[in-house]
């Protein structure tokens, strides 16, 4: 009798437990999860000559004796790094990918075509832009998960220095899945070049016209999904990032209409995406309206950030030890990758 009672009593347990767990892994929430990113691919020219740029370090007569085989092996290793962007949850690249330092279009396409990204079947936004170098901006998006609905190219002028040609800045509107939209603005501010207080001006003026950017589309829509990315050549703490682009690494110090940083706290804690005498510089930045701070997870919102940093992109030996591996030091070709680590975002929105 003790036996019989025992055992019943220690199903009964059982059955209680196992229709708890049942219960419990019911209310789990699924989530779908996009990923945005950006990267500098450090100089990816073509080898043909173009007669308006200064492209002629980047040709086979070119101090860098830039070959056809050379610039297959930059499209291998620029198509391998970005499979890998994100890989923790997404495979084969990230859903949507800012890309500067792009000779043309045509660099653009041979990338996306290349074994490692042709599966994940990228379009391209691309304009050219008036830089002396000829160097753009561009993105490229999975068709499969983003649909872009408009585009537009805003250049950068400088009323002090009206003659200097520099990168414009790209807007593309999307949506993913059909009827989430979300606005993209790419970046590569003005260079250092000269001393950072000297060339500081341009980058505060690059800094108005995407705050300029930001405002017009949250005039037409004040709950406006924005992600402003790119290669600022300033860090998240630079006045033309936290003054003129009104960013802040802090959620609870945001105003209306302030961006969100969310690698603020990861520079200031000595962590960047590209090295420089021995001191590192967070320059590849990721900055999002504050209507991708929202709680509601019906729609896409932010949920973390990182930065891409596998083992083979880095330099593992030599005066440049732990700086990323790069495609040239100084004009020794050693089939590096870029001088610049990945960042990205996720965004996540909860399933049916």
């Amino acid at each position: 009798m003790f036996n019989k009672t025992f055992v019943l009593k220690f199903a009964l347990i059982l059955f209680i437990i196992s229709a708890l767990t049942f219960n419990i892994n019911a209310q789990k929430k699924q989530y779908q999860i996009r990923c945005v990113g950006f990267y500098n691919l450090e100089n990816l020219f073509d080898t043909i000559d173009s007669p308006d740029t200064y492209d002629y370090e980047f040709l086979p007569s070119g101090n860098k004796v830039w070959t056809s085989e050379r610039y297959h092996k930059k499209l291998h290793n620029m198509a391998e790094v970005i499979s890998q962007i994100g890989d923790e949850y997404v495979k084969g690249g990230p859903d949507i990918l800012g890309i500067s330092e792009v000779e043309n279009r045509n660099v653009v396409e041979d990338l996306i075509s290349q074994p490692q990204l042709v599966k994940s079947n990228y379009g391209i936004v691309h304009y050219d832009s008036p830089d002396e170098r000829g160097i753009d901006v561009a993105l490229i998006y999975k068709k499969s998960s983003f649909k872009v609905v408009h585009t537009t190219y805003h250049n950068l002028y400088f009323k002090f220095d009206p003659h200097d040609r520099t990168r414009g800045q790209l807007v593309v509107t999307g949506t993913f899945d059909g009827n989430d939209t979300v606005n993209i603005i790419v970046n590569h501010w003005p260079s250092r070049g000269g001393g950072q207080k000297a060339s500081e001006p341009k980058r505060d003026a690059a800094g108005d016209l995407c705050r300029y950017l930001v405002d017009s589309i949250l005039n037409l829509n004040e709950n406006a999904k924005i992600i402003v990315m790119g290669d600022l050549n300033d860090n998240p703490d630079n006045n033309s990032v936290v003054k003129h682009l009104r960013s802040k690494g802090s959620v609870k110090k945001l105003k209306k209409g302030d961006l969100y940083s969310p690698f603020y706290k990861v520079y200031k804690n000595g962590v960047g995406t590209t090295a420089y005498r021995d001191a590192w510089s967070f320059f590849d930045q990721l900055m999002i309206s504050q209507a991708l701070l929202s709680k509601d997870r019906t729609s896409f919102v932010f949920w973390k950030a990182g930065i891409c940093r596998k083992k083979f992109m880095i330099q593992q030996e030599g005066k440049y030890k732990v700086y990323p591996k790069r495609t040239f030091a100084f004009d020794r070709f050693q089939n590096g990758y870029s001088d610049h680590f990945p960042t990205y975002l996720f965004l996540i929105k909860e399933k049916n």
